[in-house]
């Protein structure tokens, strides 16, 4: 009998047991679950997170983004975040694209301080989303600037010559659907555009003028495509303060915001494998029409090879054509 209770106690110790851990594996589980969700979310943990400075990236080619423009909506809406830094590197993109950052970032601002810490390039659309914030800082050797908008368009009339290719066409009227690359650009259709390239770019200069502290006269001298060094920036006022992120915390700080917060980054949602698989596809498309092997296709994405691809009013800066100020 002896045997028999101690065999029983022994059960019920080994069922007390497995309930502990079954329970603690289900309150690991659901905790997981709340984890992915917040995750899967945007919101990478930081509204979760308390007090803190948020900080935001943009980077490389801009165009019209609803996700980062979201994740902005977020920061601002979240009371925990006491303070935002826009770490920019970004060499420009679409002037429409700019237009929608710069507008969600003004929203921003409008609620909490908001500082760019420039990296590498802040240039056309890039600076003009800098110039939303109400403070920039620079490295002394960024690439600021580049203050303009462009259309680029090929010809392709050459290449249909010497092929036999002819396109014939009916419509409405002499400037729909122009200028095409399959005919020769006539004045009315340069003139046409070339407004639209002035009006927009006087709306960019507007917003310099705007933002910074210069004159309309001074912006239009530094408005000439021209990109400049973080040192030349601060002295022509394109920028207010040379250094990294610990700058831009110091003046967080002048505005109330406690400089001992931990910085956290605002994370984007991860990319659904059908845009990488169609950006990879354009990148390794790119490289085989240039002459390149298939593993090239990374080293075109990282020399800026999705510019080509983007259309409409651009404010971006090509290196390629810096010396001629474009």
């Amino acid at each position: 009998m002896a045997i028999r209770a101690d065999d029983m106690i022994d059960r019920r110790r080994l069922r007390r047991k497995l309930t502990f851990w079954r329970v603690l594996a289900i309150l690991v589980a659901a905790l997981a679950i709340g984890i992915g969700s917040l995750w899967l979310a945007g919101d990478d943990l930081a509204g979760v997170a308390g007090d803190h400075i948020a900080r935001v990236r943009i980077e490389g080619t801009i165009t019209e983004d609803d996700e980062l423009i979201e994740r902005l909506d977020k920061v601002r809406a979240s009371s925990a975040v006491k303070g935002v830094i826009l770490s920019i590197d970004s060499p420009g993109g679409t002037t429409a694209g700019g237009e929608a950052i710069f507008d969600a970032v003004r929203r921003l601002a409008a609620d909490k301080p908001v500082v760019a810490q420039v990296g590498t390039l802040a240039a056309s659309a890039g600076y003009m989303i800098a110039s939303a914030t109400d403070h920039i800082v620079a490295r002394k050797s960024s690439i600021i600037g580049s203050i303009g908008v462009l259309v680029q368009f090929p010809n392709l009339t050459g290449l249909m010559d010497k092929l036999g290719i002819t396109l014939e066409e009916v419509k409405s009227s002499p400037l729909k659907a122009e200028p095409s690359p399959f005919n020769p650009t006539t004045e009315p259709e340069r003139a046409m555009i070339r407004s639209m390239i002035l009006d927009s770019y006087d709306w960019f200069v507007g917003l310099v003028v705007e933002r910074r502290p210069l004159t309309h006269a001074e912006v239009m001298v530094l408005a000439d495509g021209s990109v400049f060094t973080g040192r030349q920036a601060l002295t022509k006022k394109l920028v207010d303060a040379l250094g990294g992120e610990e700058q831009a915390i110091k003046w967080l700080a002048t505005k109330g915001v406690d400089a001992k917060l931990k910085v956290i980054e605002w994370k984007p949602k991860s990319k659904s494998a059908s845009s990488f698989l169609f950006a990879d596809a354009a990148a390794r498309q790119l490289a085989r029409l240039l002459g390149l092997p298939d593993y090239s296709a990374d080293i075109v994405r990282e020399l800026g090879g999705d510019r080509i691809f983007l259309d409409g009013l651009l404010s971006v800066w090509h290196p390629e054509n810096a010396v001629s100020g474009h």
